[in-house]
């Protein structure tokens, strides 16, 4: 499925995964100014479940979550959606970066702490890739 047709009238829809209720909303505040279509949610079972009823551009996961981490989750949307660009945002980076993990191959990582002007940047940078 191409890009085109994953944007809703023109705009990119992102998947956001992160247990931190405030930094969720603060995420998803910064990225709907930012022009994006946001949906979020508080765990990956639930993210999961939302992937397998509609398409995103991009899947946004917080790597350290209860029930399905998002490297988990991100192995799972890969292989339901190989179009999909995948980033991780993190307090652990070691965790990211372990090559035993099985993270997709062409996910980005965005460590915390990180300004909200650098997630908008990079999220546009994957989206125009």
């Amino acid at each position: 499925m191409a890009v085109n047709e994953l944007k809703k009238d023109g705009i990119c829809r992102i998947l956001l995964a992160e247990d931190d209720e405030d930094m969720r909303r603060f995420l998803v505040k910064a990225l709907q100014k930012a022009g994006y279509d946001v949906v979020s949610f508080g765990n990956g079972v639930d993210a999961f479940e939302r992937l397998k009823e509609e398409p995103f551009t991009l899947l946004l996961t917080d790597i350290v979550m209860p029930e399905m981490d998002g490297i988990e989750l991100a192995r799972r949307a890969a292989e339901l959606d190989p179009e999909l660009k995948i980033m991780f945002i993190t307090g652990f980076a070691a965790v990211a970066l372990n090559p035993d993990n099985e993270a997709p191959k062409d996910a980005k990582v965005l460590s915390k702490p990180f300004h909200l002007r650098d997630l908008v940047q990079e999220v546009e940078r994957m989206l125009a890739a």
